[in-house]
């Protein structure tokens, strides 16, 4: 293996996993909320600072993510409540304190909450990642009632020992692995985890705010997706097609129609289901018996 986690396979020689419900195509709808720190430097920018002189403030850099608490979510929780959708929402813990309107929002939304890393920072930069883990995980689990199950790091970022730390933490799954159409086994020190599917190429951060591509890019790259899929799944077993989106990106008013579009047809397709993370993991799970 050219990692210690999860072993190489072709896709087209994998068992097929039967689809649930009969249903191939599995939609995973994921919100990421996040807290980006204002005594900080921000996590990442729609705008260079004057002569390249970076400072703390960053107010316009910080009001571009704080633009999507305050506006995008509402649009985002509306899209899914109009359309009873069950979604992911990997949640950075300090949202809880500092938004408390937007969590209670989030929880009466019924979403299921992930552990996200505690602020919108790297595992990296991070002191003490085991005491990082532990302070998210146990904040959500007070605000909710429920321990969270599922983890997406912060910038998908990972240190060597974050998966055994989640493990030992109680995870069961994450979404770091971007590297399957299909849950796969991933393993570490404390037993078994499943990486469940996550996406880059669909990303509303890489392509919004990294490629500086249109909404119409973005929906047709779905629509591209969701058609190869459909194709791949209907020759045998299931395949997770993922929505990652952040309020600030997908949440603003010029692309919100996409997004809304884009949900629309996927509920009028026969052969779709929208499922949790957990939901996932849980049928990945009784499908390898």
């Amino acid at each position: 293996m050219q990692n210690p986690r999860i072993g190489f396979r072709l896709s087209d020689e994998a068992a097929p996993l039967t689809p649930p419900e009969g249903k191939t195509l599995i939609v995973h709808l994921v919100v990421n909320v996040e807290a980006w720190a204002f005594d900080a430097p921000q996590p990442r920018g729609i705008i260079t600072p004057p002569q390249g002189l970076a400072a703390v403030p960053d107010v316009p850099n910080w009001s571009w993510a704080e633009y999507g608490n305050r506006a995008g979510m509402p649009r985002l929780l509306r899209a899914l409540a109009e359309r009873e959708l069950p979604a992911s929402a990997p949640t950075n813990s300090a949202v809880i304190g500092l938004y408390p309107r937007l969590a209670e929002r989030m929880l009466e939304a019924g979403l299921e909450w992930m552990g996200h890393g505690v602020w919108q920072r790297s595992v990296r930069a991070v002191a003490d990642e085991r005491a990082m883990i532990q302070e998210a995980t146990e904040a959500i689990e007070r605000f909710t009632g429920r321990r969270p199950r599922g983890w997406l790091g912060p910038g998908l970022a990972e240190t060597i020992d974050t998966p055994d730390l989640l493990r030992e933490t109680g995870y069961d799954w994450l979404c770091d692995w971007v590297l399957d159409d299909v849950p796969v086994p991933l393993s570490t020190r404390f037993g078994p985890m499943v990486a469940v599917p996550y996406s880059l190429e669909l990303n509303d951060s890489v392509l919004f705010a990294v490629q500086m591509k249109e909404a119409a890019a973005w929906e047709a790259r779905v629509q591209a997706t969701i058609a190869v899929l459909a194709r791949e799944a209907a020759d045998g077993g299931a395949r997770v097609l993922t929505l990652p989106m952040h309020p600030h990106l997908l949440g603003v008013a010029h692309r919100i129609d996409a997004l809304e579009r884009i949900l629309d047809s996927l509920l009028e397709r026969d052969d779709a289901i929208f499922f949790s993370g957990s939901q996932i993991a849980d049928w990945y799970l009784d499908s390898q018996g």
